[in-house]
Order: C-alpha cells, then sequence, then structure tokens
C-alpha cells in the first residue's frame, strides 16, 4: 500500500480519492477550497493538507483531478506547488483533461528531479467515478506505467497505456472528438425523428440493435427526447476539450471540420443558458 496526495476533490476527484483510502492506502488530500478537504475527510478519512506541497511531502505518488492547464501548473510548479516537495523515485498522476504540451512540460520539468510523470486523462464520467470503472488512458515511461497502474486500478475498468508524454492527452481528444461526432448525428437523427410524428421509443428499439447503436444512443435517447440534461459533464468542459484538440491539430496538421463545427454549436447552447447542462444539450439548438 502506498501513502498518496490526492489534489482536487470535485465530482470526480473526491470519489477517485475515496476508492484509494478504501483500497487501504494512506491518502492525503488538497482542494483549493479547503472546506471541501475537511468534508471529504469527514466522509472518508484520511488527512487534508493547507497547500500541494504540503500534501506532497514524504509521499509516494501524488495524484491530480483539477480544472485546466491553469489549475494543473499551480498545483505543480507554481508557488506551494507539489513538485519543489517531491522526492526522487515519486510518482506523478495527472487525470486532468489538459494540453498534450502541458503534459510534455511537466514530465521535462520531473525527470531532473527523478519524478515520474504519467498523464492520465479519464473517461467514464460521475458515475464511472463514483462506480470504480473509468476508462483511463495514458501517456509515460514504462516505468511510470509499472508503478501507477496497480494504484489507478482502485477506480479502473480499463487502463491503456498509449505511448510517451502527452499520449494519453492526445488519446482522450480523440476520444471527445468521437464523442462530439455521434452526438451531433444523434440529436439530427432524434429531431428528424420529431418532425416526422415518429414514435421515439418505436425508432429507439428499432435503430439501436444495429449500426446506429452507441453509448450515447443507449443512455441519452430517452432523457434528450424529455429534454432532461442533468447528467454530468457540462458542455462548458466539452468547449475545452474541443479545443484543447483543436489546438492539438494546429501543431500536428490533423483536419477537424465536425469537431470546429460542433464547437460552434456548443457555443450557441451556452448563449441558451445550457452552459451547465451535460453535452447531450446539442440537441436544443435544433429543437428551440
Amino acid at each position: 500500500m502506498a501513502k498518496i496526495a490526492f489534489l482536487g476533490l470535485g465530482v470526480m476527484g473526491g470519489p477517485m480519492a475515496g476508492h484509494l483510502l478504501n483500497a487501504g492506502h494512506a491518502v492525503t488530500v488538497y482542494n483549493r477550497t479547503a472546506s471541501k478537504a475537511a468534508d471529504w475527510v469527514g466522509q472518508y478519512g484520511g488527512q487534508s493538507a493547507a497547500t500541494p506541497a504540503e500534501a506532497a511531502d514524504g509521499v509516494d505518488a501524488v495524484i491530480a483531478c483539477v480544472g485546466a492547464d491553469a489549475d494543473v501548473e499551480a498545483v505543480t510548479l507554481g508557488p506551494d506547488g507539489a513538485f519543489a516537495a517531491m522526492h526522487e523515485g515519486t510518482l506523478w498522476i495527472d487525470h486532468t483533461t489538459v494540453s498534450a504540451k502541458l503534459a510534455r512540460k511537466l514530465a521535462e520539468a520531473g525527470e531532473p528531479q527523478g519524478i515520474h510523470c504519467v498523464d492520465a486523462p479519464v473517461s467514464g464520467g460521475q458515475a464511472g467515478a463514483e462506480d470504480g470503472k473509468l476508462a483511463i488512458m495514458c501517456g509515460g515511461t514504462l516505468r511510470g506505467m509499472t508503478l501507477a497502474e496497480p494504484i489507478m486500478r482502485a477506480y479502473a475498468a480499463r487502463i491503456v497505456h498509449c505511448g510517451d508524454a502527452g499520449a494519453g492527452q492526445q488519446t482522450k481528444m480523440c476520444n471527445q472528438l468521437a464523442i462530439a461526432g455521434v452526438l451531433q448525428g444523434l440529436s439530427e437523427a432524434l429531431h428528424f425523428a420529431k418532425r416526422s410524428d415518429l414514435d421515439l421509443d418505436r425508432v429507439f428499439e428499432a435503430i439501436s440493435g444495429g449500426a446506429a447503436q452507441s453509448w450515447q444512443m443507449d443512455n441519452r435517447w430517452k432523457t434528450m427526447a424529455e429534454g432532461e440534461f442533468d447528467f454530468g459533464f457540462a458542455v462548458d468542459w466539452m468547449r475545452k476539450d474541443l479545443g484543447l484538440a483543436i489546438d492539438e491539430a494546429e501543431a500536428n496538421d490533423a483536419t477537424l471540420e465536425l469537431a470546429k463545427l460542433v464547437d460552434g454549436y456548443y457555443a450557441q447552447v451556452q448563449e441558451m443558458g445550457g452552459a451547465r447542462q451535460d453535452t447531450s444539450s446539442l440537441v436544443r439548438r435544433l429543437e428551440e
């Protein structure tokens, strides 16, 4: 069992840190809003720290699940950041979805200190975090993965080593690009079915067993039809992730025509007041 610092206790990080504690690890948590850390300790046990550096002092692994690039830089390289307190051989795992550029920057910063860095964004949403069934896509060295995998098993159903530093983040970009395209197609299919006065349950029964089937269709067709959009991953976060992919495409010369189009559609959903609704709210711009 390991001594672990966990930084970031949002809807994803809180349950993930809880799984680590329940697996027998010694967990110290840090959250920018200290009351969240206190609440977590009250619910799970463990202990909290006032800064990332304090949390990281003397541990075997530091894990983060925060918001965006700036948040990760703050908890690693900023004042009171974790990297300054991490000793040689410490493992760094970042579950935040950030730019591949930042993942590579942290790997370079950690190398002289002997810090093993793994960029490990996740898929599966809040339910996956709570159930301990996340899919994790990882970038980093083989040594880093050897150290990280036994720890991540506490909350993962699938762990895949995708390549060197940054490859985990690039793979997460592929994940988000695929989801965005599927949701746009699903939104148009549902909209078309409604305009055709079809029985939506029968349409779903007919097409969900064939080539059109997807996780989004199975889990969001009915709620999209009913105008329910309170199922976790928000439009604001999807736009952040699509922006990361579009930026990365400028560096690797990839063509992301549909991603740019859907990103613009999500901007319209934000203008309609849907910034905190889940990504299936994409259908609203067709319905309203």
